[in-house]
């Protein structure tokens, strides 16, 4: 098919590095035959799964093709969602690092407060 040379290649597949791949066999039981392979597998982006809609005419390609396009859309959700998550935990440290500096800051108040000389309360034998 050299008609479908125009299509850029990068933006719809790469290969996967070699921690990528042992990642990927390691979370996928039915990729191990890849575990001893010497090389790397190519994927798909998201893009190259949605150029195989036009191309694959299958019902059973496009429920494929369809589940793996949501499953897409859910790790954009989880990875924005990832990233608020993120936001508010350094909201928060930052908040409790303030909270704890200030208790820091008063401990030191207090302790300097007690090695001043106190003057005594109550009943001195010299004042008779």
């Amino acid at each position: 098919m050299e008609d479908a040379g125009w299509v850029d290649q990068e933006r719809h597949e790469f290969e996967l590095n070699r921690i990528e791949k042992a990642e990927l066999v390691t979370n996928c039981d039915r990729l191990n035959s890849l575990k001893h392979s010497n090389t790397t597998p190519f994927v798909f982006t998201e893009q190259g799964v949605a150029m195989l809609s036009s191309v694959l005419h299958s019902g059973k390609a496009i429920r494929i093709n369809i589940e793996i396009m949501r499953a897409f859309a859910r790790y954009r959700t989880f990875l924005h969602e990832t990233e608020e998550l993120r936001k508010e935990l350094h909201a928060l440290n930052k908040k409790f690092t303030q909270a704890f500096n200030s208790l820091l800051e008063r401990l030191d108040e207090l302790h300097q407060k007690k090695n001043l000389p106190r003057t005594r309360i109550g009943f001195r034998k010299d004042d008779l």
